[in-house]
């Protein structure tokens, strides 16, 4: 059992004025959303970039040089073709393409995926794989619920894992520019994972490369995929088991603390200074994300200045962090470190809200 419960009546914040820093899961501005269906048509040779084929050659030597098998090599590389729906999708990301960085508000948000659906189907999850979900509990330290919230959230529970060529979409977006470093190690690790008896067929996944029912990028498969069935094999695209046993591994290598929620819904006094709690180191990820967040007070001390726990709160000494994510007047929230190891899943303020609040009716 978590040690907090959500209250109810955070599923019900107003609607506010928007805040100015973009999050990076937050629903597309309505210019942008549009701006997608006009992509222009991409060159054959990006300006300062290489040919197609050169590139690939490139590919090829280092993913020679990083171990990978020839064999594997002559089997990926010279039929791949540039994939120019990765590169759409991708220039249609917040910071993709010229636009807002406005940030929507989080209510309408938290009203299209906080639903009722999606916590049923939790629910759900949790009766069919009690056993599974228990043990892996135990041996990670991480919520049961915030696994399930998570696998929902990714795939809607296995059911969209993507069906785009991890090659394609890796080498073209590499290809590309402007994630270069990025996608480029993301391709050789994919190719890796085929060298390790990982099939054409199972690599697959999004426009962006992240893969099964976990949504691993390639290398997070190589180093933090787990057998959670006990057959030997990581299998996330096929292993619901697996699936949650990864999750639980990757948010247990990010640090989540065993036995402490991920955070609270709480009540703000008009009359706290912001100011007086703002930050003051910058944050060494995410900027975006994290100077959203006060500095990290403890319990008792956030008590003292009139913030007040919806429902039940943690222990005195727990050490907490503030997040306004309407602004103030509206349901605000008190995080621990674990909310920051959901962000290491993905840096989104939106994402990471969501998984909590999620999980925390699936609990109920």
């Amino acid at each position: 059992m978590r040690m907090t419960l959500i209250a109810a009546s955070a599923f019900a914040a107003a609607l506010p004025a928007c805040g100015q820093e973009r999050d990076p899961l937050a629903p597309l501005p309505e210019g942008a959303a549009r701006a997608a269906e006009a992509v222009p048509a991409i060159p054959a040779t990006p300006s300062g970039a290489l040919s197609w084929e050169a590139y690939k050659r490139h590919l090829a030597a280092r993913s020679l040089a990083e171990g990978v098998s020839r064999r594997t090599v002559d089997a990926v590389l010279p039929g791949l073709e540039i994939n120019r729906r990765s590169i759409e999708l991708d220039r249609a990301q917040p910071g993709g393409a010229p636009g807002s960085t406005v940030i929507p508000p989080y209510a309408p948000y938290q009203r299209r995926h906080v639903t009722r659906d999606i916590i049923e189907r939790g629910k759900a999850e949790v009766r069919q794989h009690w056993d599974t979900l228990w043990r892996l509990q135990e041996q990670y330290g991480v919520d049961k619920d915030i696994l399930v919230a998570i696998y929902g959230k990714e795939t809607s529970y296995g059911r969209i894992t993507g069906n785009f060529d991890l090659f394609e979409a890796l080498g073209t977006l590499a290809w590309e520019g402007r994630r270069r470093e990025l996608f480029e190690g993301e391709f050789v690790a994919a190719m890796k994972l085929m060298d390790k008896g990982y099939t054409r067929d199972h690599l697959t996944g999004s426009w962006a490369g992240a893969a099964g029912k976990t949504q691993f990028m390639p290398s997070n498969i190589l180093s933090l995929a787990r057998d959670g069935d006990g057959d030997g094999w990581a299998d996330i695209w096929g292993s619901e088991p697996d699936a949650y046993a990864s999750i639980a591994n990757y948010l247990a290598t990010k640090g989540w603390e065993r036995g402490i929620d991920w955070g609270i819904a709480v009540e703000v006094p008009a009359s706290l200074d912001r100011e007086a709690i703002r930050r003051l180191t910058p944050p060494e990820r995410c900027p975006a994300v994290f100077n959203r967040h006060s500095r990290w007070k403890t319990m008792a001390e956030w008590r003292a200045l009139g913030v007040t726990p919806v429902t039940t709160s943690f222990s005195d000494g727990v050490m907490l962090k503030l997040f306004e994510p309407d602004g103030p007047g509206n349901t605000a929230y008190l995080l621990t470190r674990n909310y920051d190891a959901i962000l290491d899943y993905n840096c989104s303020n939106f994402y990471a809200l969501t998984i909590g609040l999620v999980a925390d009716a699936i609990e109920r």
